[in-house]
């Protein structure tokens, strides 16, 4: 028998992820490595994240909004349009499509000696989401991940 704790969701009961709306997305590393880049375009693991937003855009016909890459977690506000011709995927479809691609693309560059490895998992088993339900919700979202980098620099000088 398996006397593991089980894990509580934070998705929302009968909500239907698929449906057109703003989300907020945090993904966090596992253990919270440090694997990614403060506000460095260039890096080759950001270029990664960079990347995979785009093609996340392209597979499942959304929209990703402000984004910020820290070292140890990713932060963006994706976008479910009515105009477009959304897949119909539902938001924990597409987290899982991204992480795995991420992992596979940074799995590979390991293998190649270009990035250190991470431990056992590049990340956490789940995500974090905030369904933004009007404009002030919105714009302290953005508000928050444009501040974030800043935030995070000044909390580790203290």
């Amino acid at each position: 028998m398996n006397n593991l704790p089980k894990r509580k969701t934070i998705r929302l009961k009968h909500y239907d992820y698929s449906q057109n709306g703003y989300y907020f997305i945090t993904i966090c590393t596992h253990n919270k490595q440090n694997l990614f880049n403060l506000n460095n375009e260039s890096a080759v693991q950001n270029q990664i994240i960079t990347k995979w937003l785009s093609e996340l855009e392209n597979k499942f016909k959304t929209e990703i909004d402000y984004y910020v890459i820290m070292p140890d977690h990713i932060h963006f506000i994706l976008i479910i349009n009515p105009t477009e011709r959304h897949t119909g995927r539902s938001l924990p479809d597409m987290m899982q499509w991204f992480k795995t691609m991420t992992t596979n693309e940074y799995i590979k560059l390991v293998k190649n000696n270009i990035l250190k490895p991470f431990d056992k998992k590049l990340w956490q088993k789940s995500y974090y989401e905030h369904i933004i339900r009007n404009d002030q919700d919105y714009i302290q979202t953005v508000e928050y991940i444009i501040n974030n980098p800043l935030k995070y620099s000044l909390d580790r000088t203290d």
